[in-house]
């Protein structure tokens, strides 16, 4: 199958760098290469880029002192690494009790692990059959060693959108610290910090067309961190190493580009989803929504389908050249389900029934219209092949 012809609705596991943003990054690799610690001119362009590249992103979230509060790193997982372990271990001496939700990406739940591993409690705030946080069952998990919440703005896989805003004020009235991991809702949604009472909040640039290797930790002012690399004290000392001028300046063009297409591709997105849900729910028996059906990221279509596995669906649409998930790309080299899937009450035979639709700014409604021409003929073959269809007729 020729790449040019790939439908590709993977959009959560990866999106392409859009192409003004590959212009953007230019002359920071070629010209303006210098190293920002350096005092020479050359050395002052990237200073400036990188200033100004906090300041873009900052406002896009409404940081209130961008200068002071965006801290670049590798990417997401650095991000989520510094907020929880650097928060934790800087504070360790007010308490050592740590919230997470049952449905956050992977790395928060091994972060989790390490600080249980280091002496540190963590409980996880169960969701419900939509993969909503339960705000009820959150107030019982805060006790008075709590001192960080983390709650991701949306769910990567099912793309349930959490009552950020409501948890972000029950853990500003309790006095704790509350970080938000965002990668999957960055333009998808609007996200303010101040109006949500954020204190943390992780960015990933590839999550908005911009490069891989780049990310964003905001740091509200007054936030107090221990850095995990330790080296010359770049990042106020956060996040030592070079900066990746070029990939941050990218990173930055692509939030321009976000901030200015966003209110346009979420509709023209949210069309496309709610026909594949409406599609896929009418016309295939047996099939059901994960995630709320209402509540949910404007670009993400989950389901699960009765007597198949996710694994299976994915060759044949392979074959079709459709390009699709069965859910995190962060963790599918193991067999095991989802766990999102599972902190939903699914058995395990349902979990592993599950394909993913994200769809993305170069998605048309020719990629949709072949996804959902091949969809029928896969899941009745792949049913007929299946012992489970047997064993639930007799």
């Amino acid at each position: 199958m020729e790449k040019d012809k790939i439908a590709y609705l993977d959009y959560q596991s990866a999106k392409p760098v859009d192409p003004e943003v590959i212009e953007a990054m230019k002359p920071y690799m070629l010209e303006k290469f210098g190293n920002a610690s350096s005092l020479h001119e050359v050395g002052d362009w990237s200073t400036e880029a990188l200033e100004a590249s906090r300041k873009t992103i900052g406002n896009f979230i409404n940081a209130k002192d961008p200068g002071e509060e965006i801290i670049f790193t590798s990417g997401a997982t650095e991000s989520n690494n510094l907020a929880l372990i650097g928060y934790a271990t800087r504070t360790k001496q007010k308490g050592k009790h740590v919230i997470i939700s049952e449905v956050e990406h992977i790395s928060i739940h091994n972060i989790a692990k390490y600080l249980q591993k280091n002496g540190f409690d963590v409980s996880k705030v169960p969701v419900d059959f939509n993969g909503t946080v339960s705000l009820d069952k959150l107030k019982e998990r805060i006790k008075p060693g709590t001192i960080l919440i983390s709650i991701q703005y949306a769910n990567n896989e099912i793309g349930t959108i959490q009552p950020i805003a409501e948890i972000g004020k029950l853990a500003r009235e309790k006095g704790i610290i509350f970080h938000v991991d965002a990668v999957a809702a960055e333009g998808q949604v609007p996200i303010d910090v101040q109006k949500e009472n954020i204190d943390m909040l992780t960015l990933s640039s590839n999550d908005i067309y911009g490069p891989r290797g780049v990310g964003v930790l905001y740091v509200r002012k007054g936030v107090l961190l221990s850095p995990i690399i330790i080296g010359g004290g770049q990042e106020r000392g956060l996040r030592s190493g070079t900066e990746d001028v070029a990939g941050i300046v990218g990173m930055a063009k692509a939030v321009e580009i976000t901030k200015q297409k966003m209110d346009e591709e979420i509709t023209r997105l949210q069309e496309f989803r709610d026909k594949i849900i409406k599609t896929v729910l009418e016309k295939i028996p047996r099939s059901h929504l994960n995630g709320h059906p209402v509540n949910r990221l404007p670009n993400n279509a989950h389901f699960r389908f009765d007597f198949i596995e996710g694994e299976s669906m994915l060759l044949s649409f392979k074959e079709k050249g459709i390009a699709i998930s069965t859910g995190s790309a962060c963790s599918s080299k193991t067999l095991e389900p989802s766990h999102t899937l599972i902190s939903l009450g699914l058995l395990h035979e349902e979990a592993h029934g599950s394909l993913e639709v994200t769809m993305g700014r170069w998605t048309t409604a020719s990629d949709i219209d072949a996804f959902l021409e091949a969809l029928p003929g896969i899941v009745k073959r792949l049913r007929d092949l299946s012992p489970l269809t047997k064993r639930e007729a007799c």
